[in-house]
């Protein structure tokens, strides 16, 4: 009799385990979080379905690290050496996804990338327009200083009150210095003086963006930037020295142009090297990368608009906003 009780209470048990509910949607295998330099992400590749739960586990095998996933809203999380942390994500849309560290855990930081291949059906769109560097043929990779600089800092606050036109596409298209130019040449405007040309530059800059807008882009700045260009953009964050003594052991060993070597970051407290770079440019080297000057892609990660924010943010170095 006992036996056969028994019998029935393990019957009864696996049944009941087998009535319970199980968490639909792809799952992977752990995830490991290593130093760039000893593998970064394995694995590298994940997938998932748009519209189903995807189930991570994380883990870190040295150093603290963050996984965020780049053009969604999912809230960044800490992964931590020696513990297993669960996240479950959501997508939306069908796509190609980039995750990566959000902790800056050594120079190579921002090599810690993977992919989630996100299936489903995907609407027809129209292909996406060239990027607005490339529609303005600019060279990105060249130096563009400014013939002219201001004697002291222009300010929006003091910008003379005069009737400009301004649209976004000629502020995307025109350098500051650039702009000071042309003021020196238009009716009305030439008769200023060059402290009033440059403040009426400033205003103008400044009426681009909004106070959220650069709150944004330097919040973004100071994560992910910052290390290397220095919290003021003086091209002398942390690891400003480690990049450019990267850059001269590579030309030791390898052949190429000097151009495209590793190197340190621009020193945008010069006013020749910042006023000199039109939005545009700057826009296309963040969201492109330097090509092998260390400068590292940030398209994969940020939307244009909030891109954009850190380009206006980028300015505030140079020109004074409200």
């Amino acid at each position: 009799m006992k036996q056969e009780t028994l019998a029935r209470l393990v019957v009864l048990a696996l049944a009941g385990v087998a009535s319970i509910p199980l968490i639909s949607g792809p799952h992977t295998p752990l995830l490991h979080a290593r130093l760039a330099e000893e593998g970064g992400w394995t694995p590298d590749v994940l997938h998932a379905e748009a519209g189903e739960p995807f189930a991570l586990r994380l883990t870190s095998d040295d150093v603290l690290h963050g996984f965020g996933v780049g053009h969604t809203d999912i809230e960044p999380v800490l992964v931590a050496p020696g513990t297993v942390t669960d996240v479950t994500l959501t997508f939306d849309q069908p796509g190609t996804y980039t995750y990566y560290c959000t902790v800056w855990c050594g120079l190579n930081h921002w090599r810690m990338r993977g992919i989630i291949v996100v299936e489903g059906e995907t609407p027809s769109t129209a292909p996406p327009e060239p990027p607005l560097y490339v529609q303005l043929a600019i060279d990105i990779d060249a130096p563009h200083p400014a013939d002219v600089t201001p004697a002291v800092r222009p300010d929006a606050a003091n910008a003379p009150d005069a009737a400009v036109e301004f649209s976004f596409e000629q502020y995307a298209a025109t350098s500051p210095a650039q702009l000071f130019a042309e003021f020196s040449r238009q009716p009305g405007l030439k008769d200023l003086t060059d402290a009033q040309r440059w403040n009426l530059v400033a205003a103008l800059w400044a009426g681009q963006t909004s106070p959220a807008a650069l709150v944004e882009g330097e919040a973004i700045f100071r994560q992910e930037c910052a290390a290397c260009h220095g919290q003021l953009g003086g091209g002398d964050g942390l690891y400003a020295e480690a990049l450019a003594e990267a850059g001269e052991a590579a030309m030791d060993e390898l052949a190429g142009t000097h151009d495209m070597m590793i190197q340190a970051p621009p020193d945008w407290q010069d006013p020749a090297v910042l006023l000199g770079a039109s939005p545009a440019l700057l826009h296309g080297k963040m969201l492109r990368g330097g090509m092998g000057t260390g400068m590292p892609m940030w398209g994969a990660l940020y939307t244009d608009a909030q891109l954009w924010n850190v380009v206006a943010y980028l300015y505030t170095f140079q020109l004074n906003s409200p």
